[in-house]
């Protein structure tokens, strides 16, 4: 018997799955699926296992879970199975788990924990091997990360205090009483807002935490409860839709979403009428030459949790990119974060638009020394409150891009801003959304916080 585990990471929303099984009785269970399930298809067909198990650790608030997608596309050889502790509801087929029920995998044995805190069904699950009494590594999902654990805050102020005194006793009571070589395997690495501060390595051990993780070294409550109140990053604004939606459960699309192309003059009414466009084309690309409207989040992984901040799900989306090879692409990253409704994309890509002699818009780029010598240009940082606080331009006017729609009224829409975030990449993004919304003066900085410092420019903090 050879047990077979894999962790599988969808970057962008920083989610970590999990395949795990015995090649022995050829059966598998995947835990806390994305949509875009073929990769577990895939990989279970490389180790010659069927997968005959689905786990959900909880409701997901921060992308779109693939357990329907997944036990769909296995034709019913598999069953789906859901937490219903905490009183969870949900509104599709499932197969009930509560604390302690066990599933075995030829040598291997999971079994579930009732870990609330995060949300109130949440479920980890213990990794055994056969009869042995002492867990080897554990599935936390979101109650327990590196260097961190999940928010308890995601339901409302109503629902905070108790969710973060059960978390509290979740730490302690449940990962801090187990041995020390646990392995820990976490829903969530770094990048994810499902908890603050999340570290950068992929998996832990209890040890490991108990030395070094300051929220799991905590031991009174009231401590807990302030640290994990000043902690907490911003919610992203598609949270509380993302929870809806997998509680209720995700249309089973069977395929990527379905895009249809366009013709150029087809493009070009709807985005006369005002239609919902997304261009994932490189900043520099997209400064260059752009379908006015437009809003610009690059095809990296990042364009999952950004299109979920700042993308309305209720409108078709129409699509720009470089070349029609990147759509699927786009649609795969979009899809993760719960977008299905699209309304075509620009057949031939921008180049199309181009040579039909269309106009394009544009955004100028500005270097950080143009920058540093200018006395016009107003910087305009879209970084995260803790990357803000951590130093800045001097200067420098800040806009959280999440929030940055709900602030444009504080902005000056004929005032000269430079757009600038860590590298650039959120300052287009930032760019493109106050082009699109009137403001006539705007500037991108490539390189933008990091081009900064390497060219030893001075910096600023907040006063204390």
């Amino acid at each position: 018997m050879t047990l077979r585990f894999e962790q599988i990471l969808a970057d962008g929303v920083a989610e970590c799955s999990y395949l795990l099984g015995d090649d022995a009785t050829h059966t598998c269970a995947v835990v806390d699926p994305r949509p875009d399930v073929g990769i577990y298809i895939e990989t279970a067909r490389r180790f010659g296992m069927a997968i005959t198990h689905v786990f959900e650790t909880h409701i997901h608030a921060d992308f779109l879970s693939g357990a329907r997608e997944l036990v769909d596309r296995l034709g019913g050889q598999a069953k789906l199975y859901a937490s219903t502790e905490g009183g969870a509801e949900y509104g599709f087929d499932h197969e009930a788990v509560r604390d302690g029920d066990e599933f075995t995998f030829g040598g291997m044995r999971m079994k579930a924990r009732f870990t609330p805190g995060h949300t109130p069904e949440h479920m980890s699950y213990m990794l055994y091997d056969g009869d042995k009494d002492t867990p080897w590594g554990v599935l936390s999902g979101d109650a327990f990360f590196v260097d961190s654990v999940g928010r308890p805050d995601l339901l409302g102020d109503d629902e905070t205090e108790e969710l973060t005194e059960k978390l509290f006793h979740t730490v302690r009571d449940v990962f801090m009483a187990l041995p020390d070589d646990v392995i820990i395997y976490p829903c969530h690495g770094a990048g994810s807002a499902c908890g603050p501060d999340i570290g950068d390595r992929m998996s832990s051990t209890i040890g490991y935490e108990r030395r070094f993780n300051s929220y799991a070294k905590i031991e009174d409550l009231e401590e807990f409860k302030d640290t994990m109140l000043n902690d907490a990053p911003p919610v992203p604004s598609h949270y509380p839709r993302m929870k809806k939606v997998n509680a209720k459960g995700p249309k089973v699309l069977r395929n990527l979403p379905r895009i249809p192309p366009m013709t150029v003059e087809g493009f070009a009414k709807v985005a006369d009428d005002g239609a919902q466009l997304l261009d994932v084309r490189d900043m520099m690309g997209f400064g260059s030459g752009f379908v006015s409207g437009s809003l610009n989040i690059g095809l990296r992984p990042e364009l999952s949790v950004w299109a979920g901040w700042l993308l309305d799900p209720e409108r078709p989306i129409y699509l720009v990119t470089e070349n029609d090879a990147e759509v699927d692409d786009a649609l795969r990253l979009l899809w993760r974060t719960g977008f299905t409704e699209f309304g075509g994309y620009l057949a031939g890509g921008i180049g199309a638009w181009r040579e039909a002699g269309r106009e394009l818009a544009q955004i100028p780029q500005i270097s950080v020394h143009d920058l540093k010598g200018s006395d016009d240009v107003s910087p305009l940082d879209v970084r995260k409150p803790d990357e803000w606080d951590d130093g800045h331009i001097p200067g420098a006017t800040h806009a959280f891009l999440g929030e940055l729609r709900d602030k444009l009224g504080d902005l000056d829409k004929s005032a000269p801003y430079a757009t600038y975030c860590a590298s650039g990449f959120r300052a287009s993004i930032a760019s493109s959304l106050l082009a699109a919304n009137g403001f006539t003066n705007i500037r991108n900085v490539p390189g933008s916080w990091k081009a900064w410092t390497a060219a030893g420019y001075p910096t600023e903090k907040e006063k204390e």
